[in-house]
C-alpha cells in the first residue's frame, strides 16, 4: 500500500492545518505554517478587515483573533484544490461556529454560526507547501423566510 500523496492532498492537508492551528490557538503552528521568504510578502485578508501585508502584520492579526475567542470551529465545505507548479490555490466555504465569554466564569457565551468563502493560496518550499496568502469574505445571505414574506402580502404578480 503506497502512503505517497499527490501535490492535491499535501495542499489540503496544509489548508485543513491552518484552521486547526486557529481552532486550537496555536500561534507556533500558525508560524510553521505561513511563508518566511524575505523575497516574496505575505498578505491576509479578514472579513471586514483591510489588507494585511506582510508576515509579522498577517501573525499578529491571527494572535489576536485566537487571544480574544474563547472558543471556534471550523467547518470546511466546497474545498476545491488546484496545483500549478510550486502554487497552489484553495477554495472554500468556511463555516464558523464561535463563541464569547458568558456573563458567569468558565461557561461559553452563546453560540454564532457565520459564513464565509475563502481563498488560500500557497507556495510550496522545498516538500512542505506554506501559505501565501488568506482572503475571506462574508457571506451576505437572506434567510429564506424573509424571503418568502417579501411575496405573500398580495400573492404572487398575474400579468
Amino acid at each position: 500500500m503506497s502512503t505517497a500523496r499527490t501535490d492535491s492532498e499535501r495542499v489540503e492537508l496544509a489548508n485543513t492545518a491552518l484552521y486547526e492551528a486557529v481552532e486550537r490557538g496555536d500561534t507556533v503552528a500558525m508560524e510553521g505554517l505561513w511563508l518566511d521568504s524575505p523575497d516574496v510578502d505575505v498578505s491576509c485578508v479578514h472579513p471586514g478587515w483591510p489588507v494585511l501585508r506582510g508576515r509579522g502584520e498577517v501573525l499578529r492579526s491571527y494572535a489576536l483573533i485566537m487571544a480574544s475567542t474563547d472558543y471556534i470551529q471550523f467547518f470546511l465545505t466546497d474545498v476545491e484544490v488546484a496545483v500549478a507548479g510550486d502554487t497552489a490555490l484553495v477554495t472554500c466555504t468556511e463555516n464558523i461556529l464561535s463563541g464569547g465569554p458568558a456573563e458567569t466564569e468558565g461557561e461559553l457565551g452563546p453560540l454564532v454560526g457565520q459564513l464565509v468563502v475563502a481563498t488560500n493560496v500557497f507556495r510550496r518550499v522545498g516538500e512542505d507547501w506554506k501559505v501565501w496568502s488568506h482572503h475571506g469574505s462574508p457571506v451576505l445571505a437572506g434567510r429564506e423566510d424573509e424571503e418568502d414574506e417579501e411575496e405573500e402580502p398580495g400573492g404572487p404578480e398575474r400579468a
